[in-house]
């Protein structure tokens, strides 16, 4: 059959990577953005630059995300294919080439660099272009890490945890450092999405045993599993009460986030106790995006009201 065409080829790998889902980590980076950035007292010219470095930080977002996601698939398309649940991505099924997806892999690298390389040039900070390569090698680690470490689930926690403190030092290098609420928001999203991996690898936990493959279903079973994801949750729970305490210009309306968020991780888990593997896509995708975008929004607001 002929090759795709260009946009076909795009929009094939877009759907396989779930562009959609940069919505688990892009609020946390848009949130530390917002708190490293101007105060409610700064001039229109002030918002103004800091708007459009706000562009610059979500263009990072996107294009980390889609290197480290096309990556994960062309270095696991391997495995993938032989998994029932995995083998209709289009690498593992063929339907388009590793050359193809090494080549938008290449790309999104690349407009991460050169994206970074503007807050050099535009802000005067070098931070992002000099962190960018690091960056882009520890996200894309998570993929190999199943081959040798059942703590595969905290690396991607890890790589998400990334996404505000590079948002942060992309706005104001010199806070960061001053702003330990943006430090215990990162543990937060380690734990929480450590936690949330783990229930969902329930979904590969036979495949992964029969190749080899490491993590926590894999090597202490469902029970285990789930008792490690439901204290990784806890853990993350404690994370959002001190990133709350520790950030002035958070009040009752992040509090308020703090408890919803806190209902929703016990929700996740009642899903799960209750519909088992049938219920991971509800658990996964639905639960914590919710998540993600209550804890951004409001926090951005509790911010500025």
């Amino acid at each position: 059959s002929p090759a795709p065409s260009l946009w076909r080829s795009l929009s094939l790998m877009a759907a396989d990577i779930k562009l959609a889902h940069s919505i688990f980590a892009l609020p946390f980076a848009i949130l530390a953005a917002v708190l490293a950035g101007p105060g409610r007292d700064a001039s229109a010219a002030q918002w103004k630059d800091f708007g459009f470095t706000l562009v610059l930080v979500v263009i990072c977002m996107v294009c980390a995300r889609t290197w480290a996601m096309l990556f994960n698939r062309l270095v696991d398309r391997g495995f993938d294919s032989g998994n029932a649940r995995t083998a209709r991505r289009v690498f593992a099924a063929g339907t388009l080439s590793a050359k193809t997806g090494w080549m938008a892999a290449g790309l999104a690298a690349a407009g991460f660099v050169g994206a970074c390389s503007l807050f050099w040039i535009l802000n005067n900070n070098p931070w992002p272009l000099i962190l960018s390569l690091p960056v882009l090698a520890w996200i894309a680690f998570y993929s190999l890490t199943k081959r040798f470490t059942a703590l595969c689930h905290v690396f991607l926690g890890g790589a998400l945890a990334a996404s505000p403190l590079a948002a942060a030092i992309a706005v104001n290098p010199q806070q960061v450092l001053s702003m330990p609420s943006i430090a215990w928001l990162a543990a937060f999203v380690l734990c929480w999405v450590a936690g949330f991996d783990i229930i969902y690898a329930l979904a590969d936990q036979d495949f992964d045993r029969s190749r080899g493959l490491s993590s926590i279903p894999a090597k202490l079973g469902t029970r285990g599993a789930i008792l490690v994801s439901r204290v990784l949750h806890g853990a993350a729970a404690a994370c959002l009460v001190t990133a709350w305490r520790q950030e002035g210009r958070f009040g009752w309306i992040f509090g308020c986030a703090v408890v919803l968020v806190a209902a929703l991780l016990v929700l996740e888990h009642v899903i799960v106790a209750k519909r088992g593997k049938a219920g991971l896509d509800m658990a996964f995708f639905t639960v914590n995006g919710v998540v993600s975008c209550i804890l951004g929004v409001l926090g951005i607001v509790d911010a500025y009201v």
